[in-house]
């Protein structure tokens, strides 16, 4: 699958912010304190990763069907990205070696790269 420009960098926004928290918490616990955090943002990283790739699909395929069929395809595409989110939230909060605040942060990633990507745009 080729990927868009625009997804190139929403992935490396994904990836920096990620990079950023996981820093911030290794500065804030001084100690492998910050090893479940870092856990976190890394789960709910390749998780918005994957939202990218998902969407990304969605789109191409959307845009080849005729547009009621492509409406319920990309809302059931929206309901499982839900899903996975909902997934990773509940691994988060129950496995103890994850820390569900990591994982927020990483699943925030998406949008705060879709902010970073909507205000650095050209045009």
């Amino acid at each position: 699958m080729k990927l868009s420009n625009l997804a190139k960098r929403m992935i490396f926004a994904i990836l920096i912010i990620g990079l950023v928290c996981t820093l911030a918490s290794i500065l804030y616990y001084r100690s492998l304190g910050f090893l479940p955090f870092m856990f976190g943002v890394c789960l709910g990283s390749a998780i918005s990763i994957s939202k990218v790739f998902l969407l990304e699909r969605a789109v191409d395929k959307a845009l080849e069907m005729e547009e009621k069929q492509a409406r319920n395809y990309v809302s059931a595409q929206h309901l499982l990205r839900l899903l996975l989110t909902g997934i990773v939230l509940f691994l988060g909060a129950v496995v103890p070696q994850v820390s569900l605040w990591g994982v927020v942060a990483g699943i925030f990633a998406f949008q705060l790269a879709l902010y970073n990507i909507k205000f650095t745009s050209k045009g």
